[in-house]
């Protein structure tokens, strides 16, 4: 019998369902009519062959793959369709890449230039502008690190030229960050309506099977929202039984895409896939504010600070554009940095404060020397909940039987046969999630050797590797997080 025991006081992080009643996320306020509480059929279907758990980019990118593989597939959904951390994240997608070792930059690499692609062949209305990324640094530790890593990075034909440091004055300020000692500038980062670029995926999915009879449609994709899965439960060896509050739905293999959500349905990963409640604003620029030319991102404690400038040239907001800051990050302005928190349906007035006093000092939005606002107002405010790996990595394929946490035996390696997971992206799934969903589809389509992306090394689950994880502490420091940057040697 394998044991992956929880440990002491774990409980506390394993996640509960998704919230009824959630924040008003600002990418949620131009829903999509088509999926607005969606069921492609009346009632929930008897069988399928896969029933994909979760709506977000993962799930989303998965179902795609696995309809065009030839699978019928079902896709149920707590609450309304990517109405988790995808439509409530802070609009960029930025691959890391001077801070991440060879393999997995390559990798976000890959998955921002397929979602560049993608929407430039479709024309997908999800405001998806290349600004590049600059990475203001504040303390000199961390101008050190950069350094290095920056060094690192010459030794790699690839991707020495996706990251460079800045340390000319006169260049920070024209990159908006003067009271800097240094900046990284990553040319490969977008900002983009994360909602919508899902929106379309889903609305793709249901639209293209209308020149097919209703009975056809409906069992090739069928989205079935406002319908929590409770409960997986084992058929035999060759099938899984998924329990919802509108009945249950048998199908002969199940890909878990609930990231924050997982240990829910799988118990066995509490405490190694944590739930972490992350908070977002839009707030009010000042009203002389020049337009900023690139997104931003910034870390001062173990949280990063992220930032977008929505502009005139972002379209899908109607007549008259938007030019919200969409600002995320604080989660430190509270002791617990908001770890074990799964409901996203209330604020941190702490973190709240923080967010709004937080440009002052970080960027330049007013004109020549004029003085920055000491803090902003907000128009929309909104939390979201993370799924965050404890080894910082995602967990993408078959699950473990061990994970499942029930009373069933299972022997070393034992696999729960149709089983699969792609979660645990720890506040970083636009340049990652969506390549996961692509490869775990693979896997089950029997195709993972055709070519395509591969997935790093370290990412697939594993009792193993779940021990592993248990071993190791979130980052909390600003220390914690210089010491797992790659090494020099690299």
């Amino acid at each position: 019998m394998v044991v992956v025991p929880l440990p002491p006081k774990a409980e506390t992080m394993r996640a509960g369902l998704p919230t009824p009643n959630s924040t008003h996320s600002y990418w949620h306020r131009d829903p999509s009519k088509t999926l607005l509480n969606h069921h492609t059929t009346p009632d929930l279907p008897a069988t399928a062959d896969v029933v994909v758990v979760g709506s977000g980019i993962s799930g989303a990118f998965a179902a795609r793959e696995l309809v065009a593989g030839g699978r019928r597939v079902v896709m149920l959904e707590a609450r309304e369709a990517c109405w988790g951390a995808t439509g409530r994240n802070g609009g960029h997608c930025q691959p890391a890449v001077w801070d991440n070792v060879e393999e997995i930059a390559q990798f976000e690499l890959a998955t921002f230039n397929m979602i560049k692609d993608l929407v430039a062949q479709h024309d997908v209305p999800c405001d998806w502008r290349v600004v590049g990324g600059v990475h203001g640094i504040y303390s000199q530790e961390v101008l050190d690190a950069a350094a290095k890593q920056i060094r690192r990075l010459q030794k790699h034909a690839d991707l020495r030229d996706k990251a460079f440091l800045i340390t000319d004055r006169e260049e920070l300020a024209r990159r908006r960050v003067p009271d800097a000692l240094g900046a990284i500038y990553q040319p490969n980062a977008a900002k983009l309506w994360p909602y919508k670029l899902v929106a379309w995926v889903l609305e793709t999915l249901l639209l293209s099977q209308n020149g097919n009879d209703d009975a056809t449609a409906a069992a090739a994709f069928n989205l079935q929202t406002n319908t929590p899965v409770t409960r997986l439960e084992r058929r035999g060896s060759s099938s899984w039984l998924a329990h919802t509050p509108r009945g249950e739905i048998q199908a002969r293999e199940v890909l878990l895409t609930a990231n924050g959500y997982t240990s829910y349905l799988l118990p066995g990963l509490t405490d190694v896939i944590v739930p972490v409640r992350g908070q977002i604003c839009a707030l009010e620029p000042p009203p002389d504010a020049i337009q900023l030319p690139h997104s931003y991102v910034w870390t001062k404690d173990a949280s990063d600070q992220y930032l977008i400038h929505r502009g005139l040239d972002d379209t899908q907001v109607g007549v008259g554009g938007d030019r919200s800051l969409i600002l995320g990050g604080e989660r430190f302005a509270t002791p617990e940095g908001e770890e074990g928190i799964s409901a996203d349906d209330s604020l941190n007035p702490l973190i709240s404060a923080a967010l709004r006093h937080s440009l002052r000092d970080a960027v330049k939005l007013r004109p020549g020397d004029l003085p920055e606002e000491p803090a902003l107002g907000a128009d929309y405010e909104w939390t979201g909940i993370m799924g965050y790996s404890r080894d910082g990595h995602p967990w993408v394929g078959r699950v473990p039987a061990a994970f499942l946490g029930d009373d069933a035996e299972a022997a070393a390696g034992d696999v729960a046969d149709g089983l699969w997971m792609s979660a645990a992206f720890t506040g970083h799934g636009m340049p990652v999630a969506p390549w996961c969903g692509i490869a775990v589809a693979r896997m089950m389509l029997g195709k993972e050797e055709d070519g395509g992306v591969e997935l790093p090394k370290g990412w697939r689950p594993s009792e193993e590797r779940v021990n592993g994880a248990r071993l190791m502490e979130l980052p909390r420091t600003l220390e914690d997080v210089l010491r797992a940057l790659p090494s020099g040697d690299y």
